[in-house]
């Protein structure tokens, strides 16, 4: 009998035994489950941030674009200007008023414009400087060059040029507010993107003329804050 009750008591011990691995298994679960409600809160409360950052973004971006066309909304069609809501580019799209073919320097005209245009556009950025990463003077052409240029070589030469344009007009604002002179020189920089960003007609083919711009666009910084919260997740 002792016999068998040792073994009654061997299997009663072995069910002890299976149920306090149950009983731990059942509490690593508990702590798992802990620790994958706390991972989502703080998941959430991320996204809650980033998705905060993107609503003001968003509300920046529409208030420049307002204060914009508020101040120069009467000018555009006399400048031959648009202001792009999505992008904020403004942009001037006359050629004939910008530069004379395949010359780096800009027309008088333009200079007129300039002198108008500058000083305004740099005020209405002011309230919101502390959003904005920089300003880009931004050229661009068209594909075309002289018929004896390669594809290649067309791009290169627009490249040059529209570089040589957006330094020259960079060069001619830099001191054109004196007052405003350091702000230019750490925000504000001068890009020439060729033929890489054409306008094209509603069938899809390039428009050359509207192609041959010159843009100031005031760009955000919310990809920063973005960056800065996801790298305080890691």
């Amino acid at each position: 009998m002792e016999h068998i009750f040792g073994k009654r008591k061997a299997s009663e011990e072995g069910g002890e035994h299976w149920l306090s691995i149950s009983d731990l298994m059942a509490g690593l679960m508990m702590v798992f489950l802990f620790i994958a409600i706390v991972f989502m809160r703080h998941t959430m409360k991320e996204n809650e941030k980033i998705k905060s950052v993107a609503v003001a973004y968003q509300e920046n971006q529409v208030a420049i674009y307002d204060s914009l066309m508020k101040e120069f909304e009467k000018d555009l069609a006399k400048w031959g200007a648009e202001i792009d809501k999505e992008t904020l580019a403004f942009n001037f799209q006359s050629p004939d008023v910008l530069f004379d073919g395949g010359e780096i320097d800009f027309k008088p005209r333009f200079a007129r414009i300039l002198d108008d245009f500058f000083p305004r556009y740099l005020n209405v950025l002011k309230p919101f400087r502390s959003s904005i990463d920089e300003v880009r003077i931004e050229g661009h052409t068209s594909s075309e060059w002289n018929k004896g240029s390669t594809e290649e070589e067309a791009y290169f030469k627009n490249m040059k040029l529209s570089q040589g344009r957006t330094r020259a007009v960079l060069a001619y604002l830099y001191n054109l507010v004196p007052e405003e002179t350091a702000w230019i020189k750490r925000n504000i920089a001068a890009v020439g993107f060729s033929s890489s960003r054409l306008i094209l007609t509603d069938n899809g083919k390039e428009d050359a003329e509207q192609s041959r711009r010159v843009s100031f666009r005031a760009i955000t910084n919310a990809h920063i804050q973005i960056k800065r919260i996801l790298e305080a997740q890691e």
